[in-house]
């Protein structure tokens, strides 16, 4: 099998396994801290991936201005949210499906803030992506036994996380549709430092266990998703592929829970299952008529 037909699994596969790491990486460091570790050294790589590639910087001020701002959403406040509420003790599974809204909450506000507008098929699929995330976070949210129960904060925190990730997919859409792509990731890693790097001063200890364990999952984190994943992305651009990546995007959620089931046994609860199909369908039918990914990455 070739890789053009391997890619976009792999890139998604890649993708889904940011919330495991992140449940995994709290162990060793501050989630926050981690985070920053992650994203100076993916800047650093990116800055000579460029320089190799031989990548086209930004025309103006303006246009870099814009590329690390859409970083301090895509990644600062976005990652920054996610990885908090793991670190609070919101599931790698319940995390994940609530990775679901972003596609719906991009969907919702496009017609305000884009002029798209939506047909019954998708105003369809939005109410239910929200029924199915609701149906699957909730119940453990408003578990009545305290050693099941989610806090309702950090799932706040973690939806939030998703309403940033939303606003920059529509800035990126807005300020960034030309560029380099490869240094365009490169100056997203500044914006995301420029928002994580205090946060981690102000609300945590910074504590960094370091040992063969942190590096081996800063090595995933940065290599495999940060690095890896933005690599695919570009092949799959240049190969005109990127419509499958899009269509596979909607396994993320169900990939991450499994991921959690197998690796922390995480339980997978019907109502999480459940919610889930309900979800990605809703995802589907939403975005069946949307943009291709390469446009919204």
């Amino acid at each position: 099998m070739t890789l053009d037909r391997l890619a976009p699994a792999i890139f998604v596969l890649l993708w889904s396994t940011g919330w495991v790491m992140a449940k995994y990486a709290v162990i060793y460091a501050d989630p926050l801290t981690f985070l920053v570790l992650r994203y100076a050294l993916a800047g650093i790589l990116f800055v000579v991936f460029c320089i190799v590639t031989g990548a086209q910087w930004p025309r103006s001020w303006k246009l870099a201005g814009h590329a690390i701002m859409s970083g301090v959403f895509l990644h600062g406040f976005y990652l920054g949210a996610v990885w908090w509420a793991v670190g609070q003790g919101v599931s790698a599974a319940i995390s994940g499906i609530i990775a679901g809204l972003q596609p719906l909450m991009t969907a919702a506000v496009a017609p305000a803030l884009l002029g798209e507008r939506l047909s019954p098929m998708q105003k369809l699929g939005l109410v239910l992506g929200f029924i199915g995330i609701a149906l699957a976070v909730l119940p453990k949210v408003l578990a009545l036994d305290s050693a099941t129960a989610i806090p309702a904060f950090p799932v706040l925190v973690n939806v939030i996380g998703m309403a940033s990730v939303t606003y920059g997919t529509i800035y990126q859409k807005r300020h960034l549709q030309t560029g380099d792509i490869r240094t365009t990731a490169m100056l997203q890693y500044v914006g995301a430092l420029i928002v994580t790097l205090p946060a981690a001063y102000l609300l945590e200890d910074m504590r960094v266990d370091w040992g063969i364990e942190l590096f081996a999952t800063l090595a995933w984190g940065v290599l495999g998703v940060s690095m890896g994943a933005v690599a695919l992305l570009l092949y799959l651009i240049g190969r005109g592929q990127v419509s499958k990546a899009a269509s596979l995007i909607y396994l993320v959620p169900p990939l991450a829970a499994v991921e959690a089931f197998l690796i922390f046994g995480e339980a997978l609860t019907l109502p999480m299952i459940t919610g889930t199909v309900i979800a990605v369908l809703g995802v589907y039918l939403t975005n069946r008529k949307a943009e291709p990914l390469a446009e919204r990455a």
